[in-house]
């Protein structure tokens, strides 16, 4: 049984051929595409359950595919590939809904990896029973898979829910960067990347003050009641 669809949208023919090959081993269904209008197009015919996308694409590029894919209401899992170290980038494809990035060069297997990753928190469900969490005007509901401040939702993707939703029921400690990524991202330890920074900023950004993540130089990251605010749920 196949572990699911992959598209691959990338215009080195070597390294989609790697992709491929590893991607295929690892038990998933693959196809291949160079261009960022083929890939609007093989997403509505394939349907994959995860697409890793190049920004770097000729014509339509990545970042392009992404706004015209989100702005037509398809939220299928992406996780972006660029050879650009440029922060400005990565942020940019996660504010348009990308739930990770990766920057060339990378491990295959590494790759492999966190696609896997991607869809088991995409295939993931709330644990039924679970009570939503209230921290201030915020409240976190595990069940539905809503966020909302002072009422009003906020839009987050897969992944900034995840990140969220974990932070929350350990408000008040400090989580590692290892642990975060080893159990919100399910990747294996000793993972170098700063994509909990990057998610961790987009939050900030979504939250506009609701709560405040705080971090912690050479660690990691927690959540804290801002001063003002009202008094939280108790945490589990």
């Amino acid at each position: 049984m196949s572990s699911g669809r992959v598209l691959v949208v990338e215009d080195e023919r070597a390294i989609a051929d790697l992709l491929r090959t590893y991607l295929a081993d690892g038990g998933f269904e693959v196809r291949t595409c160079s261009d960022g209008s083929e890939a609007l197009r093989e997403v509505a015919s394939f349907r994959p359950d995860v697409v890793l996308l190049d920004v770097g694409l000729p014509g339509l590029d990545g970042v392009e595919v992404m706004r015209r894919l989100r702005g037509d209401g398809d939220r299928t899992p992406v996780l972006f590939v660029t050879a650009r170290d440029d922060e400005v980038d990565r942020v940019l494809g996660l504010e348009l809904g990308a739930d990770d990035y990766v920057t060339k060069p990378f491990s295959p297997r590494e790759l492999v990896a966190r696609v896997r990753a991607v869809l088991r928190r995409t295939r993931e469900t709330g644990a039924p029973g679970s009570p939503p969490v209230t921290i201030g005007t915020l409240v976190v509901d595990p069940e539905t898979r809503r966020v909302t401040v002072a009422g009003r939702p906020i839009q987050l993707t897969t992944t900034e829910f995840d990140l969220l939703a974990h932070l929350a029921r350990r408000r008040g400690r400090v989580c590692t960067r290892d642990s975060l990524l080893t159990e919100v991202w399910g990747y294996p330890p000793g993972l170098v990347t700063r994509t909990v920074d990057v998610h961790v900023a987009q939050l900030r950004a979504k939250l506009d003050g609701a709560v405040t993540i705080r971090a912690v130089r050479g660690v990691g990251y927690g959540l804290e009641v801002p001063a003002a605010s009202p008094a939280a749920s108790p945490a589990p």
